[in-house]
């Protein structure tokens, strides 16, 4: 196929099945290169967050009979982008070529004459059972499987399945999309020769912190579908591989599964608390309510900024992002970082240190407990009259730490780096989330993400459950109580591991 020089490529990349640690690294480096990035349902969200600010991200989910775009117009979409040479990904969940559609998007490429190229993603056939404690294939059980869609092209006369083969069929079968379709499927089994008592699993939103499953035979299960209100988008897996279940159910199992977390850090922070928390099994809605936002560099303080070495003894940093941001700054006027000279360095915890080990730097002061207070206390013994302290911080930041310097004779520039603004954007319907569904616990890590939630005024949907507050550090909890807030744990240190470590105790009592 001979494209012109001027036409665009689309790429037809499987998503896999929901967890962000099942996409491929070639998906991810697709993500952060599109012009244009056009997702479905089953895609996880929190991929979009990849993505370059300046592309183009249109939804184009299908969910059972509710359709944003038709086949038609999608097809017509990656024609119309790739024309006009753009760079077009085409994110679709699972594998492209497995119930996706992705071959018949293929074919109107290249009848169009744009070049295309197709990345595998993990199915959910075989992903979503391995996460419920399902090996589809076992010595003992199943030497074969097999994928069938449970949702047949509706424009055809007949069915395309041999369902009397089907039911004869030795080994695991694995229906997709076929939970509206469920109690057809089954008696149509039975009625073919299948046994009545054959297991049957299905696996609701497979892989991910949200998975539910639930068991039956081929007798039972559509009851047990319709009495428990299970709904799509699900999996079935049907034969003796399900008893398995009850031996390998290792997801499942993980000590904070089934319990739901906001995280109320910045957008930028988040990921760190949320991994560790989904390595849990906790199901986590990041709702940031601030974002960090840098201040231009006034020509004077980039000056400062030039003979910084010369000008103080001391660089004081009371939170990772002033460490971030100060040092995207300094690297544009030093190119080494020995153009520190011998300045001494102090951070009020082992986040801030963290950033500074980035960089091979090591503080010579960090408190033991991890409060701006516990910093100020911890210059005691440090000759501090006639000493120059640079202090870069948010417009925010806590006066005390600079008045303290100041009372014991230091010289204190406060350089304002960042601001702190409420965080109005649910790019990835967290928010939704929370209204409709709930939360069964909420971290907070600093006053500022307490006094910003306050502002949003969210309330979950009567009947689901409200979040109990757990707090990072006193400062935090001395702020959540004065909103009102009843605090269901302090962390017992400043730390992410710590606070952690409480909602895992909490939620396994």
């Amino acid at each position: 196929m001979n494209a012109r020089p001027d036409v665009g490529k689309v790429y037809l990349v499987g998503a896999g099945p929901g967890s962000l640690d099942l996409v491929t690294l070639r998906a991810r480096q697709l993500i952060e290169q599109a012009d244009v990035v056009v997702y479905d349902y089953l895609c996880n969200p929190a991929m979009l967050a990849w993505a370059r600010a300046d592309a183009e991200k249109i939804y184009a989910g299908k969910s059972g009979t509710a359709h944003t775009l038709s086949q038609d117009e999608i097809n017509a979409l990656l024609v119309d982008r790739a024309l006009a040479g753009r760079q077009v990904l085409r994110l679709k969940g699972g594998d492209p070529y497995v119930f996706g559609r992705g071959g018949e998007e293929a074919q109107v490429l290249v009848r169009a004459g744009v070049p295309f190229e197709e990345v595998p993603g993990v199915t959910s056939a075989i992903a979503a059972p391995a996460y419920a404690g399902i090996p589809v294939t076992h010595r003992d059980f199943a030497s074969m499987v097999t994928f069938i869609t449970g949702h047949e092209d509706p424009s055809k006369p007949d069915s395309a399945l041999d369902w009397r083969q089907l039911a004869q069929l030795r080994g695991t079968k694995i229906f997709l999309m076929g939970v509206e379709r469920l109690r057809h499927i089954t008696r149509r089994l039975i009625e073919e020769g299948a046994s009545p008592e054959t297991p049957v699993a299905l696996v609701r939103w497979g892989t991910t912190t949200r998975q539910e499953s639930m068991e039956g035979t081929l007798a039972t299960v559509a009851d047990l579908v319709e009495q428990r209100g299970f709904k799509a988008p699900a999996i079935t897996i049907i034969g003796d591989v399900v008893k398995l279940r009850r031996e390998l159910n290792w997801y499942e199992m993980l000590p904070l599964f089934g319990q739901r977390v906001v995280v109320t850090r910045t957008r930028q922070q988040a990921s760190a608390l949320t991994e560790k928390l989904v390595r849990l099994g906790a199901d986590v809605l990041e709702i940031p309510t601030i974002h960090i936002v840098p201040l231009p560099w006034e020509k004077a303080r980039i000056q400062q900024l030039e003979r910084i070495a010369e000008s103080y003894d001391w660089l004081v940093f009371t939170s990772p992002n002033a460490v971030e941001l100060f040092f995207a700054e300094f690297f544009k006027v030093h190119p080494d970082i020995r153009a520190l000279g011998n300045m001494n360095l102090a951070v009020v915890g082992p986040a801030t240190a963290h950033k500074l080990a980035e960089l091979h730097l090591k503080p010579k002061i960090q408190p033991k407990v991890y409060t701006t207070e516990k910093l100020a206390e911890s210059f005691a013994g440090q000759e501090l009259s006639g000493k120059r302290f640079c202090l870069p911080h948010g417009r925010l930041a806590d006066p005390l730490l600079a008045d303290h310097l100041r009372d014991q004779g230091g010289v204190v520039d406060e350089w304002i780096i960042y601001d702190t603004q409420p965080e109005k954007a649910d790019p990835t319907g967290t928010r939704a989330r929370y209204i409709h569904e709930g939360a069964h616990w909420i971290t907070f890590t600093s006053s500022s993400t307490a006094e910003n939630w306050h502002a949003l005024q969210l309330s979950p949907a009567s009947g689901m459950p409200r979040p109990k507050a757990v707090s990072m550090g006193p400062v935090t909890t001395g702020t959540l109580q004065k909103l009102g807030y009843e605090i269901a744990a302090q962390s017992e240190q400043a730390t992410l591991d710590s606070l952690v470590e409480t909602i895992r105790h909490l939620g396994i009592e």
